[in-house]
């Protein structure tokens, strides 16, 4: 890969170089710019596959809800039998006596991801959440 490799110069204001380098020491993944960078396009990259409606995703949706709301954790489970297909499996933790969190695993094409998403954060008694994905590495489903 090293003679693939292409060196380019970027101008940037001296602040905004200082807030890039205590990222990148945060991080701690990579110990240089160079590697930070390439991450930095490779994100903009998949966020732009993302945006495709057929595109195939994996991610997760995670959300908070009041069980105690007549009917929300049934109506919670109805959504997501509608959608076998992309649900892959979820994880129920209680947090306290009226709170729950959901985290939900998900797989398919990112329309039908988001329909998914868009349908269980709004359902009434849910109190945040937010859905995250990724692109799925093609050619190795394990569905």
């Amino acid at each position: 890969m090293a003679s693939d490799l292409v060196r380019f110069t970027v101008a940037v204001p001296g602040e905004l170089l200082d807030q890039f380098d205590q990222l990148v020491e945060r991080r701690g993944i990579t110990a240089n710019r160079s590697e930070a960078v390439r991450d930095l396009i490779r994100e903009r990259l998949v966020e732009g596959e993302l945006a495709e409606p057929d595109a195939e995703v994996v991610g997760s949706i995670t959300m908070v809800y009041d069980h105690h709301l007549p009917g929300v954790s049934q109506r919670l489970d109805e959504v997501q039998h509608e959608h076998l297909d992309v649900v892959i499996s979820k994880m129920h933790v209680h947090l306290d006596h009226g709170a729950c969190l959901e985290t939900i695993a998900v797989r398919g094409a990112s329309d039908e991801v988001h329909a998914l998403a868009d349908k269980l954060l709004g359902t009434k008694g849910v109190r945040h959440g937010r859905l995250v994905c990724v692109a799925a590495e093609s050619g190795h489903a394990h569905r």
